[in-house]
């Protein structure tokens, strides 16, 4: 036995490629020798030829082709295997190489398998015989598989499941039956151009990771319904089974798939009469009570009112009785058609048995939601039935209940409109009652009051009182705003807040509004020509009256009869009316401004509170919210959004009102921050019309700043015991600092607010709020004060904590000496100026 190792030639005319390929065939043990060019590896040969020749194709002098076709024309060397070896292997370059004789190719930087690889399997085609007998040989094997597979399609072909066969390396079809094509409306041609993530709603990724389980033995077969698309875009419900061979060097995954259409349909029958009233096709009371399942705890989630509707049809039983069953099913059918017209298509509507339907209502806001649709129920049934020629009419008694007022588990949900409805059936049917007695009292109360605002509107019950707003710098007034108030007869003057909501909800705002506009441009006028002069006059305008009414009609009518300068109309709105039909509302906001009203956004801060709608719509104004205002003076966060919109509206050069200001403290911060206006009690209450001249004619409503002294060194004292107050007034008396007292952290925030402060000395020990809380605040909100704590607690935890983060810079415990803290509370004022001198101008 010759056991002499392979001797491989490499032919290449850079020394580092042949060292490298030398290098790479050394571990598998073949014997290399290497030639530089085509001439001398000729000459090499010629000495002694070696088993195989990798041959690079571009070398100087002669090129790779060349040498292969010389050695190829030569007996003694045309059985050597050569390997021709390439940088860029294109198809006119193997073309070439394969007329000259190579039997296969590398391209460059070679990968040591694929070198392995072709490599043993030249040597074993060589050692087996020639080259041509291997091809013959394979060509037999291809017929001989060729008629395998034949056996096997025909096979296949007479299957009722359509099968398909998949290559996992190419993730495409490599067979398919005759049945897949039938099934798929393809041609087998253009099925197996394809694969299972054309036909079904997956990626190949999710697949590949089902059929690598398959192989990897994680399941022994995988089954699964699902539908698959046809070439004509119909879908067909499927049951697919999968499971995975091996075939050579791939593996095949075999994909039986079976046409189950009519057995879901069978099945969908069935689940539908399960679920279902056969008479009227109403959910029945098995469905009605899971739906209700998952309303409750879908509001639950999103925190929405649910109301289950009890429904029964008044004297129902004299109609079977005296008529039959067959009007009584007839009565049935058409009430269940007229129910389901009064609902919304999210409502669920269900037959519970007999002459019992319910309803399940998602609701956003109040049970109002369910009266509306009680009373479009009771419409509904007004027209008469028309049954077997008999024409009769009918009422029902509907009982009504609330998630998550009244329960929020469903049987009792059901139980209690149940309950409900009869109440309604002993007051008489034809009505509906609410199961909590409270809920009865409100929707009667609720249903008086819509009645008396509609009166109101006839007889002209509404007024407007006007509150003003104030310049800030100047304290003139700078205008007013239209506020609605309802002398109800009988009741006096009623607050807008238990009306308005009323007024939107039923769309009476919208014929409101237009009085308002009305009332408002009136007065204008009436002022122009008075003593008082022009006066700016602000009317609030409901989203509603955008989306309804004629708004700029309205407001142009109003300019027009009463000749006032559109300038003294202001209009304002909430950013959530801006925001419902921006289209609409932006084309009429623009309309107006060319005409000259102007415009301004109320409350602002609670709504979108979004840049993009401030470039967008034609604004001059912001109206800074209440609620931020209330708490500016001691609410480090409030007073961060109000310090925000004023430098915002600064730099988009629109003017800013806070609106609720109460106190001399908050109009002094509100000015030292320069705000541009307030409104609030500080100013004056809403007044009458009578009242609002002789206010007008005020040349400074507010008065000379309260804190106009501002020179000097003032120290803020803060203590709870009148005592220690007066101690440290006097410690520090004879220092020449102004001194502040304060009995409370709340005292302390306002006199912050009207006074320039530098240093400030603060009990630890106080009620409502420590002295280090109160500091932590008066760090965000006075960042430049110096911070002393006194404190007479042995637990100093709270106070070094109080120091770690910044919110105190000294801190003395009780009792201190005197020298050493008036020494110190003078070195703060110097570190104070030092700060303040340093601080950016």
């Amino acid at each position: 036995m010759n056991l002499r190792a392979p001797t491989i030639l490499i032919v290449d005319d850079e020394a580092q490629n042949r060292r490298l390929l030398a290098v790479l065939l050394r571990p598998e043990g073949y014997s290399t020798t290497s030639a530089a060019s085509g001439e001398e590896a000729l000459a090499a040969i010629g000495e002694e030829a070696p088993d195989l020749i990798l041959l690079d194709i571009t070398m100087p002098g002669m090129d790779g082709y060349q040498v292969a076709s010389i050695l190829k024309a030569n007996p003694a060397t045309a059985n050597i295997p050569i390997i021709m070896v390439t940088a860029h292997l294109e198809r006119t370059a193997r073309l070439a190489g394969l007329d000259a004789g190579a039997e296969d190719f590398l391209t460059k930087p070679v990968d040591r398998a694929e070198l392995w690889l072709r490599v043993r399997n030249l040597l074993r085609l060589k050692a087996y015989g020639d080259l041509q007998d291997h091809s013959a040989n394979l060509e037999r094997q291809v017929q001989a598989r060729t008629a395998d597979l034949q056996r096997f399609r025909t096979a296949m072909d007479a299957t009722a499941d359509a099968i398909m066969l998949l290559s996992r390396a190419s993730m495409r079809f490599t067979e398919v039956n005759e049945t897949a094509c039938t099934l798929l409306a393809y041609t087998r041609e253009e099925l197996l151009g394809t694969g299972m993530a054309d036909l079904i709603d997956a990626s190949d990724t999710k697949l590949e990771h089902q059929y690598d389980a398959l192989i990897a033995g994680g399941l022994k077969r995988d089954q699964q319904e699902m539908q698959m698309k046809r070439s004509d875009g119909v879908t067909v419900q499927v049951e697919v089974n999968s499971q995975a061979m091996r075939s050579g060097n791939d593996w095949t995954i075999v994909i039986v798939v079976r046409d189950i259409t009519e057995r879901k349909q069978a099945q969908q029958r069935l689940t539908h009469l399960a679920h279902h009233d056969p008479l009227t096709g109403l959910p029945n009371r098995t469905l009605f009570y899971e739906s209700l399942q998952r309303t409750v705890a879908l509001a639950r989630d999103i925190g929405s009112l649910v109301a289950v509707m009890f429904i029964d049809l008044d004297n129902f039983k004299t109609v079977n009785d005296t008529l039959g069953h067959a009007v009584g099913d007839e009565l049935l059918v058409q009430f269940s058609n007229r129910l389901v017209e009064c609902v919304r298509v999210r409502d669920t509507v269900g037959r519970l048995g007999g002459d019992e339907f319910a309803l399940i209502l998602i609701m956003q806001e109040s049970q109002q939601d369910a009266v509306v649709i009680a009373d479009k129920i009771r419409d509904a049934l007004r027209a008469p039935f028309v049954l077997h020629g008999h024409e009769l009419s009918m009422t029902a008694s509907i009982g009504i209940t609330l998630h998550p007022v009244d329960s929020s588990d469903p049987a009792t949900l059901i139980k209690y409109a149940d309950t409900a409805m009869y109440e309604a059936k002993h007051a008489g049917r034809d009505t509906y009652r609410f199961f909590t007695a409270q809920m009865n009292a409100d929707v009667l109360a609720r249903l008086k009051l819509e009645k008396a605002l509609r009166q109101a509107i006839e007889h002209e019950q509404f007024v407007l009182y006007y509150q003003p707003k104030v310049h800030v710098n100047s304290g003139r007034v700078a205008g007013l705003e239209a506020l609605l108030r309802w002398d109800r007869p009988g009741y006096g003057m009623v607050p807008p807040n238990e009306f308005i909501s009323v007024l939107e909800e039923t769309g009476m705002i919208v014929q409101v509004g237009s009085w308002v506009l009305a009332q408002a441009c009136k007065q204008i006028g009436v002022w122009l020509h008075s003593p008082a002069g022009p006066v700016q006059v602000s009317v609030n305008v409901s989203g509603r009256q955008f989306l309804e009414g004629d708004l700029d009609a309205d407001v142009i009518a109003g300019l027009a009869r009463y000749a006032i300068p559109p300038h003294l109309l202001e209009l304002e709105l909430t950013e959530t009316s801006l925001m419902a039909n921006t289209e609409r509302t932006a084309d009429i906001l623009c309309r107006l401004k060319q005409h000259g009203v102007q415009i301004s956004i109320d409350d602002f801060g609670t709504g979108y509170s979004s840049l993009a709608y401030l470039r967008r719509f034609p604004i001059d104004k912001l109206k800074i919210d209440i609620a931020f205002i209330r708490e500016v003076t001691n609410n480090p966060d409030d007073a961060a959004i109000v310090l925000a919109i004023i430098s915002m509206a600064s730099s988009l050069k629109l003017e800013v009102i806070a609106e609720g200001v109460e106190t001399a403290a908050q109009l002094n911060y509100l000015r030292r921050h320069r705000c541009d206006q307030i409104q609030g009690y500080y100013v004056s209450r809403p007044l009458p019309t009578e009242q609002v001249s002789a206010f007008l004619l005020q040349s400074n409503v507010l008065g000379p700043p309260t804190d106009a002294v501002q020179a000097g060194k003032t120290l803020l004292i803060i203590d709870d015991d009148p005592f220690m107050l007066e101690v440290l007034s006097n410690l520090f008396g004879c220092d020449g600092y102004r001194i502040l007292c304060a009995g409370s952290a709340a005292e302390g925030f306002d006199m912050l607010a009207l006074n320039e402060v530098q240093v400030i000395l603060c009990d630890q020990c106080m009620p409502l709020m420590s002295g280090t809380d109160f500091l932590d605040k008066v760090k965000e909100l006075y960042p430049k004060t110096f911070r002393i704590v006194l404190s007479g607690q042995s637990d100093l935890a709270s106070i070094i904590e109080a120091v770690n983060c910044g919110a105190v810079l000294r801190y003395y415990t009780k009792p201190w000496d005197k020298q050493l803290l008036r020494d110190h509370v003078r070195d703060a004022f110097r570190q104070f100026a030092a700060s303040d001198a340093d601080a950016p101008a």
